[in-house]
């Protein structure tokens, strides 16, 4: 049998609203699929069509979060890892070796690697990315239906001018992180 390798990738470190999204996978060497690359060089057509082939086509994927809360209360980094974790605990079969984007490996017992720029380098990293990605943008659209003044399908909750005037006009909701400076300097306004 040959050696099973998960990507692990994550997906909204950055943004001030929503959980950070992991997605670990273990591809099907039998059922290769093209035009695997990082998700952010992809158009968002190419993703979702890609999340499809990724979900049909890998022996194992999974997606993982941690919470706003998890992120205020851990930080971001080891909300992170926390959320990574549980994607690989999350497969449905568990990989011999696990390559994870990026320069630091959860605390688990998993033979593992990090690679920076991983998503780029490793199709297992890249399929893990793109789900992760899909996964994350498609909270956004979800949380824009429930609150359109705040332009979530837009800026996916990232840090931008239209986002800053949205949070200014209409106020911090219970799904920020708080603990990120532009929230809590709203908050302690």
């Amino acid at each position: 049998m040959d050696k099973l390798i998960a990507g692990v990738d994550e997906v909204g470190r950055g943004p001030l609203v929503g959980d950070v999204v992991t997605a670990a996978v273990i591809l099907d060497p039998n059922k290769p699929i093209e035009g695997l690359a990082d998700s952010k060089k992809l158009s968002e057509k190419k993703r979702n069509a890609l999340a499809e082939q990724i979900k049909e086509n890998a022996l194992s994927w999974h997606i993982a979060r941690a919470t706003p809360e998890e992120i205020d209360s851990l930080n971001i980094l080891h909300a992170t890892m926390l959320a990574m974790k549980r994607a690989v605990e999350g497969l449905h079969i568990q990989p011999h070796w696990v390559r994870v984007d990026g320069n630091r490996i959860p605390q688990w017992h998993y033979a593992a690697e990090a690679v920076v720029k991983g998503d780029s380098l490793f199709e297992e990293i890249s399929a893990a990315s793109i789900i992760a990605k899909v996964a994350r943008d498609q909270d956004m659209i979800e949380l824009d239906a429930l609150h359109p003044e705040y332009g979530f399908a837009k800026h996916k909750g990232y840090p931008t001018k239209a986002h800053f005037e949205a949070l200014a006009a209409h106020g911090v909701l219970n799904c920020y992180r708080k603990s990120f400076k532009p929230v809590k300097t709203l908050l302690l306004e």
